[in-house]
């Protein structure tokens, strides 16, 4: 059974392209200190206790790709400010964005973000490429990646609680190569720890046979002009907005995508004018009102 390569959290960028490039997939080490896990924790305990395993979906094949054990937090970015100052901001993800994205887009954008408890009884998941949300055709001749992605482990994440199985080396393989099951390696990791992966490369949950939650969180980004999976505008409120960052409003898509210099067009503005200037000064004047 193949390994993943680890990698610490202060990896150059050539080190950590590297990996991405030959296998596909990598795991950091200590991507968030034991502070900054039990932070997050802490802050999202409360609200993932009051989540049912059965959530609601209006598609039934997307209820069973993530099975009936698997409570899910979505809309991180409005209910953690953790997450937005040290995952989100996180330096990797932008050492990773600016190289494997950049070459198709004026700027990336995060794509999904939610915690996953998932309990025992969950059942191996589907392996499957991340970017096969979008059509097929435009992955296959883009010429380029849309996505990249990460499964950061908030608490144990071994094999038995149902480690994510990630493929190393399949973001080179065609798109129907299916793999045997000696080409599947394990990311088991330490709290903390996260599997960095292209969204080229095959991977899925793995079987929890424990009668502990596993629980981690996927965060991705993709390309400015793609469609997201989570609709960020509407998940965090713009109170929120208004107090984050600039970085941080940019990749919830509140910047624009501004490909003028590049003989493109200017996508997502808000009355010709960019979205986060736009909330600034709304919530400013509002605060100044009351």
């Amino acid at each position: 059974m193949p390994s993943l390569n680890h990698l610490p959290n202060d990896a150059t960028a050539e080190q950590l392209i590297d990996e991405l490039d030959t296998f596909g997939a990598v795991i950091i080490d200590e991507f968030l200190s034991a502070e900054v896990v039990d932070a997050f924790n802490a802050e999202i305990d409360p609200l993932l206790a009051a989540r049912s395993n059965n959530h609601a979906h209006p598609n039934e094949a997307i209820e069973f790709f993530h099975g009936p054990h698997t409570k899910h937090l979505t809309g991180v970015a409005g209910v953690s400010a953790t997450f937005v100052n040290n995952v989100l901001l996180h330096p990797i993800f932008k050492t990773i964005g600016d190289h494997f994205l950049l070459p198709n887009c004026a700027e990336y954008v995060l794509n999904i973000a939610h915690v996953l408890d998932r309990g025992p009884g969950s059942s191996d998941q589907l392996i499957h490429r991340d970017h096969d949300v979008w059509p097929r055709k435009m992955t296959s001749t883009l010429g380029g990646h849309v996505q990249f992605a990460s499964l950061l482990a908030l608490g144990e994440y071994t094999a038995e609680m149902g480690a994510t199985r990630i493929v190393p080396g399949s973001h080179r393989w065609p798109a129907d190569r299916e793999p045997e099951p000696s080409e599947i390696a394990v990311a088991q990791m330490a709290p903390g720890s996260a599997a960095i992966y292209l969204g080229s490369t095959l991977h899925g949950a793995g079987a929890n046979t424990t009668n502990k939650l596993r629980r981690g969180m996927h965060t991705s980004f993709c390309l400015g002009w793609l469609r997201t999976e989570e609709n960020s505008y509407l998940s965090v409120p713009l109170e929120r907005v208004a107090s984050m960052p600039r970085r941080a409003q940019e990749l919830l898509g509140f910047g624009v995508h501004d490909g003028i210099a590049n003989g493109e067009g200017f996508l997502g503005a808000l009355d010709n004018q960019v979205p986060a200037d736009v909330i600034s000064r709304t919530h400013a004047g509002s605060a100044a009102s009351r």
